[in-house]
């Protein structure tokens, strides 16, 4: 267990990334079929697929972007594929229901390694001393 623990933060990150990576191309899909920005919910819908899952993506300000990316999947979750039927295997939602947790983990994680919020946490070496 102690090679599993000895990688934990390389692990999140690469869960980060991944996940990043993908809502980033859900927005992108969305944006490329001619979705309206101004249309609701699909259009902010992307823009938050498209922002979010970029800002996650890199690490920046990541506990921010997961937990409006995770309530934005719950909205989705609930009002667009809840309302068809009880299950998410019955309703189409399994996937909206995954992002929804995944990003809730990771607004309370945090970003973990290779991230832009993890440099910006390293502590300054000064370059005058020696």
């Amino acid at each position: 267990m102690e090679f599993l623990e000895q990688r934990r933060e390389h692990a999140l990150a690469l869960f980060r990334i991944i996940i990043g990576l993908l809502f980033v191309f859900h927005g992108v899909q969305k944006l490329s079929k001619g979705v309206e920005i101004l249309s609701w919910p699909s259009g902010p819908a992307a823009i938050i697929e498209l922002i979010g899952g970029g800002l996650i993506l890199i690490g920046l300000w990541t506990r921010w972007a997961a937990l409006l990316s995770s309530g934005a999947m719950a909205y989705a979750y609930f009002v667009v594929h809840q309302p068809r039927a009880l299950l998410p295997i019955e309703n189409g939602g399994e996937l909206a229901a995954i992002y929804s947790w995944a990003f809730l983990l990771l607004a309370f994680t945090g970003a973990g390694a290779w991230s832009i919020d993890a440099l910006r946490k390293a502590p300054k070496k000064s370059l005058t001393s020696a």
